[in-house]
C-alpha cells in the first residue's frame, strides 16, 4: 500500500478514536442515569444540568479552540486539551454530589472541545473535494463506537464493577489515545503548501473571527446546526434511559441494549447520509429531508400515549438514524470558509451545536422536573406525559431552526 494511503488511513483511525472518546463522554450519563440519581441524590433538573455541563464547556471553548487551531495546529491543541479530559474523567469517578458531577463533566467537555472540529479541519486538508463528506462520514461513523461503549458495555460495567471504576478505565484509555494522537497525527497532507506560511499574529487571528461572522449565509447554517445533533444527544445521552426506566420499567442491561441499538442506528445513518450530498449534488436538500424525517419521529413520540415497549424502542432507534444528517450540516458549514479561516470557521459553526446541546438538556430537565414523581413502572418515576412534552418541545425547536435554514444558499459538492 502506498505510503500516502497508509498515512491517510492512520489519520482516519486516530481522528475516529478521538471523536469516539468524545462521543462516549457525551452519552455516558444516559444509561447510568438512574444509578447517578440514586447514588448522588440528583433531581431531574440537576440531571439535566449535569448533562449540559459537557456542552457548556464546549460552548465556552469553541472560539478559543478555533484560534488555537489556526495558531498552533490541531495536533498540539488536541494533545494539550486531552490531558484535561483525563483529569475530568478521574474526578467523575470520585464524584459524591451533583456539583462534583457537573464540575467533572465540565472539565471533560473542555478536554474534548477540539476533537470533533479537529477532525473536520484535518479531514478537509487531507481529503478535499468530493471525497470530503464521504471520508468525514467514515470518521463520524467510526466515532459511534464511543456511543456503543456508552450503552450496554457501560451498563454491564456499572452493574458488575460500579460506574466509578468504568470512568477510571475511560481515563486511562483517553490518556493512551491522546499520546498516540500527538505522536502520529499530522495536520496537513504531504505537499500541502499552506501550512508553510507564517502564522498569524493574535491581532490577525481576532480580526479573522470578525471576518468569519461576516461571511454570507453563516447565520442560517449556524441556526440549523443548533438543534440537529442536540436533539439526538439530549434523548440518547440523557432521557432515553430514564424514559425506558420510568415508563417501561426496563433494568440497566435492557436499557443498555436499546441505547446500543440507538448508537448502531447512528452509525448506519451517518454512512447513509455520507454520500447523499454527492448523489444529489446538494447539501441543502439532504438537510431539509433529514429534518422532516426527524420531526416526524418526534411527533410520534410526543403523540402516542404509552406505546408498547417495542414501539418506543423502535422510535428511539429510528430517531438516531434520521438525525445523522448533522454530518451534512457540518460539511455545508465548512464550505463557507477559505482555508486561512478554516479553524475559526468550523469552530464557529460548531458553537451552534454546543449551544443547542446546553439549552435542550436544561430545558427538558425543567419540563420533566415540573411533574411530581409517581409510582411508575419501576417505583418512583417521572410520569409519561413529562417525557412526551419534552419530546414535543425538542421537535418544536428543531422546526423553528428549519424555517430559518430554508433561506440558506445551497452548498453543492461538485460546485464548491
Amino acid at each position: 500500500m502506498p505510503t500516502d494511503r497508509l498515512a491517510g488511513l492512520r489519520i482516519i483511525a486516530l481522528l475516529a478514536a478521538m471523536t469516539a472518546l468524545s462521543q462516549f463522554f457525551r452519552v455516558s450519563n444516559g444509561v447510568i442515569a438512574p444509578e447517578l440519581v440514586r447514588d448522588l441524590d440528583l433531581s431531574a433538573e440537576m440531571l439535566g444540568l449535569a448533562g449540559s455541563a459537557f456542552f457548556i464547556a464546549l460552548t465556552v471553548m469553541q472560539i478559543p479552540v478555533g484560534m488555537m487551531f489556526d495558531r498552533f495546529g490541531v495536533r498540539r491543541t488536541v494533545g494539550w486539551l486531552t490531558a484535561l479530559a483525563v483529569l475530568g474523567a478521574l474526578v467523575n469517578a470520585v464524584a459524591e454530589t451533583g456539583a462534583m458531577l457537573f464540575a467533572a463533566r465540565f472539565v471533560i467537555g473542555i478536554g474534548c472541545a477540539g476533537n470533533f472540529m479537529g477532525a473536520v479541519l484535518v479531514t478537509s486538508r487531507w481529503f478535499s473535494g468530493e471525497r470530503y463528506t464521504m471520508v468525514l462520514s467514515w470518521i463520524f461513523a467510526l466515532s459511534q463506537i464511543g456511543v456503543l461503549m456508552g450503552a450496554t458495555p457501560l451498563a454491564a460495567a456499572s452493574e458488575f464493577y460500579g460506574w466509578r471504576a468504568a470512568f477510571v478505565i475511560a481515563a486511562l484509555i483517553t490518556a493512551l489515545a491522546g499520546v498516540l494522537f500527538v505522536i502520529l497525527v499530522r495536520d496537513r497532507a504531504p505537499g500541502d503548501e499552506f501550512g508553510a506560511s507564517a502564522p498569524e499574529s493574535v491581532a490577525q487571528i481576532l480580526s479573522g473571527i470578525v471576518e468569519v461572522w461576516r461571511i454570507p449565509g453563516l447565520l442560517r447554517v449556524f441556526t440549523m446546526h443548533l438543534f440537529v445533533y442536540a436533539s439526538m444527544v439530549t434523548v440518547l445521552g440523557i432521557w432515553a434511559g430514564p424514559y425506558l426506566h420510568d415508563v417501561h420499567g426496563l433494568a440497566a442491561l435492557a436499557r443498555g441494549n436499546v441505547l446500543l441499538a440507538m448508537g448502531a442506528a447512528q452509525v448506519a445513518g451517518i454512512l447513509a447520509y455520507g454520500p447523499m450530498d454527492r448523489m444529489f449534488n446538494s447539501r441543502k436538500r439532504v438537510v431539509i429531508a433529514g429534518t422532516l424525517a426527524t420531526l416526524t419521529v418526534f411527533a410520534l413520540l410526543a403523540a402516542i400515549p404509552k406505546p408498547p415497549v417495542w414501539l418506543a424502542a423502535l422510535l428511539l432507534v429510528l430517531l438516531c438514524f434520521v438525525t445523522a444528517y448533522g454530518i451534512v450540516v457540518v460539511a455545508h458549514g465548512r464550505s463557507l470558509f477559505p482555508d486561512r479561516l478554516a479553524g475559526r470557521g468550523v469552530t464557529t459553526v460548531n458553537l451552534a451545536q454546543a449551544i443547542g446541546s446546553v439549552v435542550l438538556p436544561i430545558a427538558t430537565g425543567v419540563i420533566v422536573g415540573a411533574f411530581p414523581a409517581t409510582g411508575g413502572a419501576a417505583g418512583a418515576a417521572a410520569p409519561e406525559i413529562a417525557y412526551r412534552l419534552a419530546f414535543a418541545f425538542i421537535g418544536c425547536m428543531l422546526a423553528l431552526c428549519l424555517l430559518v435554514y430554508l433561506g440558506a444558499e445551497d452548498s453543492k459538492p461538485r460546485g464548491d
